[in-house]
């Protein structure tokens, strides 16, 4: 159920949300009409598509997935999962800019990054990347002790803390250390810095062509950035077309010549089916067809009946 909820002027001079796009910082006002008391919600998009994009069909459950990445990859919300295996997330400021005077009950489970002490998601080191955990040292320390095995380059997953593995060289001789308790085991330490987690590299996932990628290439490539209202337009016109399952590379072209020949967006399905059905070139040995001119004997061209 939505509630009354306030929105201060500073939020629109705000630098982080300057930094997500138009559409990710109007997800973002309208979750705090979701949000319950305590600034929770279902992280589910295609819910909140329909309850905050339902007249707006162009903008649907994929394009609110990236709404949501961006507010999370910029520190405006925190996803995580619940101890029920669900998602929610968690507006992060909401307690600084909301004052409820009668709070109702907990409906959504405490995040665990900003109310449990974990690390949160958007941490540098929880982006999947390496993190150097100590350097080889010329003496003993209290940390490190001549005996022990120097560390190396691990890979840390998101929420995870510091925490130290031996690497797998040890006295001249390989092995494979155990799994860390604190974590998944993360297979053989024999890192290739073009994978993600090491060993043979994993295929690149295929991108998803949304709508929103298609408009802003076609913003991109304007010598400058065109009317919202035509951005707008162009972005009802490409979603009907990616709805249909119309190849993305057929909509890209449509739109290039659309772009191009400074047309109106209406008459983009034109240029996508022209793109899509090229025009066949005349062949075959058909001769073109010739002008009607009159006879130049009619008795004889009409058999003598006039």
């Amino acid at each position: 159920m939505a509630r009354i909820r306030t929105i201060k002027p500073e939020a629109f001079s705000s630098e982080s949300l300057a930094a997500v796009s138009i559409t990710a910082e109007r997800t973002f006002f309208g979750l705090l009409t979701q949000a319950d008391d305590h600034g929770r919600f279902r992280d589910q998009s295609a819910v909140i598509a329909g309850l905050l994009w339902s007249l707006r069909p162009e903008h649907g459950p994929i394009e609110v997935e990236d709404d949501l990445t961006q507010l999370a990859g910029n520190d405006l919300i925190c996803r995580y999962e619940g101890e029920d295996g669900k998602r929610y997330l968690h507006i992060v400021t909401f307690s600084k800019h909301q004052k409820v005077n009668r709070p109702s009950g907990v409906r959504h489970p405490n995040c665990p990054y900003h109310d449990g002490g974990r690390v949160p998601l958007t941490s540098p080191l929880a982006q999947g990347g390496l993190r150097e955990v100590s350097v080889h040292h010329q003496g003993p320390s209290p940390e490190l002790t001549p005996t022990a095995p120097p560390t190396s380059l691990i890979p840390v997953s998101a929420g995870q803390g510091s925490f130290n593995e031996p690497s797998g060289k040890h006295h001249g001789e390989m092995r494979e250390p155990a799994p860390s308790p604190h974590g998944p085991d993360l297979g053989p330490r024999i890192m290739d810095l073009g994978s993600p987690l090491g060993g043979a590299s994993a295929p690149t996932p295929p991108q998803t062509v949304t709508t929103q990628h298609l408009v802003g290439e076609y913003a991109a490539a304007c010598g400058k950035r065109p009317p919202e209202s035509v951005l707008g337009h162009v972005g009802r016109e490409i979603g009907k077309l990616l709805r249909e399952g119309i190849d993305p590379q057929h909509v890209r072209a449509g739109v290039e010549r659309m772009r191009v020949k400074s047309l109106h967006p209406s008459v983009l399905p034109s240029l996508v089916n022209e793109a899509m059905n090229p025009p066949q070139a005349t062949g075959g040995g058909r001769r073109a067809p010739q002008p009607y001119t009159n006879p130049v004997d009619a008795e004889a061209a009409y058999g003598g009946q006039l």
